[in-house]
């Protein structure tokens, strides 16, 4: 609570005060805003944004860049490892992690993920750490950042336990995924953990039909074939039905749905329901789609695989059948250390493809 007294610190990481020193905010320049932020951020580098020994509780990440660059949003990478662990524990793109996807910038606004009014980015998830929290961040992009503005703020002195869980988040992109496979959210997870939630981004490759039937999967400790959890269809797992449109709630929405481009980034947060894993989890979800049968034979061809839609009757010209789309998502998870190394991030050109295709690429500013 709030209100109750604690023997914590309270500490802050910004470009001003790096080390997180008490008392060492704001020095720079006599104390008139004289080093508020990374400039240039040159592409190539990295930069350390927090280091500091436990144990403690990162309680709020806040940053932004100047806005309406697809690829920066994309190509800076965010990476964080715990008590000392020399593999990252947390190895998303900028955008991605703070919640929406392709490169884009939308007002976003849940528990536990920010953009807000598309240009503020801002993290509330808890990190506990034991002996050391240490985040750095790349530009990948291939171009400078003007400016890399940030504030970390944390505690020091929490009571850390053997159920203390570590923060954990995964990037993947497969462009597109092939026909007849669905796609991988999180896999090769061991130990004991819970997941916290996804973000997902799909490019919609064949637009006259919809995207959205494949079933979410949830494979749990000893699932083999079929998982312990499955839902209904890709929109009824962020809680929308009947197709997509942009909605934002503190869990679960839609912050980016544009038709015409082929564009959709959804988010689910577990805050309510968080699934519970003793010994390893993996994350999937069908790539089915919903339309005419006839506009997707034409379109897939010798590759065309029917399913009879639910309630059809038996001389429904519509039907599901399978899709290859283009995917992408970051999953949020607590679990125990050590941990196995996440699969190698897709490289610049992998994260970066087809994402300039649409013109339409969220806010910008004249004067930057």
């Amino acid at each position: 609570m709030l209100y109750q007294l604690k023997s914590l610190k309270s500490r802050s990481a910004s470009a001003e005060n790096p080390r997180a020193k008490a008392g060492g905010g704001g020095i720079a320049n006599g104390g008139r805003k004289g080093s508020p932020c990374i400039w240039p951020f040159k592409t190539g580098e990295t930069h350390v944004l927090l280091d500091t020994p436990g144990p403690g509780i990162i309680r709020h990440i806040w940053c932004t860049i100047p806005p309406g660059n697809v690829l920066h949003m994309r190509n800076i990478i965010l990476r964080m490892y715990w008590d000392d662990q020399k593999h990252p524990s947390v190895e998303v793109p900028l955008g991605d992690f703070f919640g929406v996807s392709h490169g884009r910038q939308r007002n976003l606004i849940t528990e536990f993920v920010a953009m807000q009014d598309a240009k503020g980015f801002n993290c509330w998830i808890p990190m506990p750490f034991k002996k050391r929290a240490l985040i750095t961040v790349e530009n990948d992009s291939g171009s400078d950042v003007s400016m890399f503005f940030y504030q970390i703020d944390f505690t020091l002195g929490d009571h850390i336990d053997e159920d203390t869980g570590y923060f954990h988040a995964q990037f993947r992109r497969s462009n597109p995924c092939p026909m007849h496979t669905d796609y991988t959210i999180l896999d090769g997870v061991s130990g004991r953990g819970v997941y916290l939630g996804t973000v997902i981004g799909v490019r919609s490759l064949f637009r006259d039909a919809w995207w959205g039937e494949g079933e979410v999967k949830f494979f749990i400790d000893d699932d083999d074939a079929y998982p312990t959890i499955c839902g209904t269809g890709t929109e009824d797992y962020m809680g929308s039905a009947w197709g997509l449109g942009e909605i934002i709630t503190p869990y679960q929405g839609c912050p980016l749905a544009v038709d015409e481009s082929g564009l959709y980034s959804i988010y689910r947060f577990h805050a309510k329901d968080p699934i519970y894993f003793q010994k390893r989890l993996k994350v999937t979800v069908q790539q089915i789609g919903f339309g005419e049968e006839k506009l997707a034979r034409d379109f897939y061809k010798d590759d065309f695989v029917r399913y009879p839609a639910a309630g059809a009757k038996p001389d429904a010209t519509t039907c599901y059948f399978d899709r290859s789309d283009d995917y992408s998502s970051v999953a949020y998870w607590y679990q125990t250390l050590p941990t196995v190394p996440f699969p190698k991030l897709p490289d610049r050109e992998a994260r970066s493809a087809n994402l300039l295709d649409h013109k339409e690429s969220g806010p910008k500013r004249a004067d930057l």
